[in-house]
C-alpha cells in the first residue's frame, strides 16, 4: 500500500472533488467550494499548496492555468484511514470493531443480509 501522508478536514474537501472530477483548476476548486464554504480564495489556494508540497496531489500547466489531479485514488486513501483507525481505537482488533458497531447499531434487514453475504464470501477464501 502507498504511503499517503495525513491530510487534514480541509485539504479532504478538495481531495473530494479530484477524486470525483480532475483534473481541475485552482479557480474551478475555489468557485465548488465557495458554494459549500466560508473559505476566502486565498485559504483555498494554501490548501492547494498544503497537498502539492505533501505530494497528494500533482499539476499539469495548461497555458496559464495549472490542473490538479489526486495522486492516489480514494479507495487507497480509505484503506490508510481504516488502518489507521483499527489500529488507534482498537489496538488492531477487527473482531472488536464490528462488535461494538454491530452491539450499538441498529441495522435494516437489508444491511444484515449485505453483512452475512461479505461474512460468507470471506469465509469461502
Amino acid at each position: 500500500m502507498k504511503n499517503i501522508p495525513k491530510i487534514s478536514q480541509s485539504e479532504f474537501e478538495i481531495m473530494k472533488l479530484l477524486w470525483k472530477d480532475h483534473p481541475l483548476s485552482s479557480s474551478e476548486i475555489i468557485a465548488s467550494l465557495s458554494e459549500k464554504t466560508n473559505w476566502s480564495h486565498q485559504t483555498i489556494k494554501t490548501f492547494i499548496n498544503r497537498l502539492l508540497n505533501k505530494q497528494v496531489i500533482g499539476f499539469e500547466k495548461s497555458g496559464r492555468n495549472y490542473l490538479y489531479y489526486p495522486l492516489f485514488s480514494y479507495d487507497d486513501y480509505v484503506k490508510v484511514e481504516n488502518t489507521s483507525f483499527l489500529q488507534r481505537v482498537y489496538d488492531g482488533a477487527l473482531e472488536m470493531l464490528f462488535s461494538k458497531f454491530l452491539e450499538e447499531e441498529n441495522l435494516s434487514h437489508e444491511e444484515i443480509e449485505k453483512l452475512q453475504k461479505i461474512l460468507k464470501e470471506k469465509q469461502e477464501l
